[in-house]
């Protein structure tokens, strides 16, 4: 059974952002779960993913960005989106005390956009148990002479990447491969065969929460393995 969703309002440097909070008995770790570039926490593929994982025994805290909240369509920069990452990480820390958890484990997880924004976060000094990759966006679609991986192996926690086999952003594969390669022994990558950007397979038609779920299972066990106490 899924755990019962709280709404909450995050305050991000005087902006309220959107929030969805659940937490299974007996859960040992909370993720944080944002958006990508073009859907809200709202998208199906996100409500299908924290609720499979809140299935699996893991909490949640799903969000919304500033530039979501207000209705505009392009990204924040990664100054405010950063801040939001911040808040949001406090957010979740300050929910597991609640729960008499204080000091849990506390993950950063997001579908393109979010999860770049949350390494950069990571790098930039935020703390967090390990990050989650939902497709990681490289390089623009068939720009891969321009990565965005520059700050990725100076980050020390754990990382997973998960990550379609025809996704236009990490294409041609040997490319992200070489990046968690130079990442070292903390990340890991798997690739899903045939998978687009958004996890969607050719040929195969499923709805985009069905897609979102069947992500849990591996991100639930790599947080398993991966976080103490």
């Amino acid at each position: 059974m899924t755990a019962d969703e709280q709404t909450l309002t995050i305050d991000v440097d005087g902006v309220p952002v959107s929030a969805v909070y659940a937490r299974p008995p007996a859960a040992s770790a909370t993720i944080a779960v944002a958006h990508g570039a073009g859907a809200g926490m709202e998208h199906p593929f996100m409500t299908g993913f924290t609720r499979a994982l809140n299935d699996a025994g893991v909490a949640t805290l799903r969000f919304n960005f500033p530039y979501r909240e207000a209705g505009r369509r392009f990204p924040d920069r990664p100054p405010v989106a950063i801040a939001t990452w911040r808040a949001v990480m406090d957010a979740a820390a300050a929910r597991a005390a609640e729960a008499g958890r204080p000091g849990e484990p506390i993950w950063a997880a997001g579908k393109s956009f979010a999860g770049r924004m949350a390494s950069m976060a990571v790098a930039d000094g935020m703390p967090a148990a390990g990050l989650v990759f939902l497709g990681y966006p490289l390089h623009a679609p068939g720009k891969p002479e321009k990565p965005r991986d520059e700050h990725l192996p100076g980050i020390s926690v754990p990382m997973l990447f998960l990550q379609g086999r025809t996704d236009p952003f990490a294409n041609p594969n040997e490319q992200l491969d070489d990046v968690v390669h130079r990442i070292g022994s903390n990340a890991t990558l798997e690739w899903i065969d045939d998978a687009n950007h958004s996890f969607e397979v050719k040929g195969r038609k499923r709805p985009a929460a069905e897609i979102g779920a069947a992500l849990a299972a591996p991100v639930a066990e790599f947080v398993r393995a991966h976080s103490a106490g």
